[in-house]
């Protein structure tokens, strides 16, 4: 892939943030925004990150993985790329992924509140049956049997795997859910975009250690 010539990781190319690839300032590579988290720097020179692209000010853009940001925090790369001071507070990647979190959980309470999700092995199946599988959902500290059960119903649609159960029961009024199907649509596309972000943060995610009925 050609690169454009820009300052390592900067805005140049479109300060308002619209552009659609940036280059990552721990790795230097050029990759897709929507695999990718946006930080900027507050009036005191910390750094905060803004999953959402959509705070004012001068950005920095970073592969959205664990090790990215730690290594822009060790090399001091948000300083190097603001040319000015840049303050990396103690737990940014955490404070990251609790905001991808969010916005995953956000994202299916308003799927369920559209009508669009189906919870539940047995609700699931019929999801699937009708054909209106946007994306599954399983918990990740669910079975992997039973999540091979499901998705290879719909072999063709995506999975997302990097909640815990307790989490998507949250999400959708119940204490524990380990099959979520949502339907094709926007909303869909956008959870799952979400979710990949997440998952460059949960790379040790538990696996295995619940049933498969919920």
């Amino acid at each position: 892939m050609a690169r454009r010539a820009a300052k390592r990781g900067s805005e140049n190319d479109g300060a308002d943030g619209s552009a659609r690839f940036r280059r990552c300032i721990a790795s230097g590579d050029v990759c897709d925004t929507s695999a990718m988290v946006r930080l900027v720097l507050d009036p005191e020179g910390t750094v905060v990150p803004d999953v959402a692209a959509g705070l004012p000010g001068r950005g920095f853009w970073l592969s959205a993985r664990r090790d990215a940001v730690k290594t822009a925090c060790e090399k001091n790369l948000f300083a190097k790329a603001a040319r000015a001071k840049a303050i990396a507070p103690p737990g940014l990647a955490g404070e990251i992924e609790r905001q991808l979190t969010r916005r995953c959980l956000d994202l299916l309470g308003i799927a369920r509140r559209a009508g669009a999700t189906a919870v539940g092995f047995e609700k699931a199946k019929a999801q699937i049956q009708a054909g209106r599988v946007g994306v599954f959902v399983e918990a990740a500290d669910g079975s992997a049997k039973g999540r091979a059960k499901m998705t290879g119903s719909a072999p063709q649609a995506p999975v997302i795997d990097v909640l815990t159960g307790a989490e998507l029961g949250a999400a959708v009024g119940r204490e524990y859910a380990v099959h979520i199907v949502v339907e094709a649509g926007p909303i869909a596309d956008k959870l799952l975009r979400e979710a990949t972000r997440l998952g460059g943060f949960r790379t040790d995610r538990p696996t295995d250690v619940q049933t498969d009925v919920q």
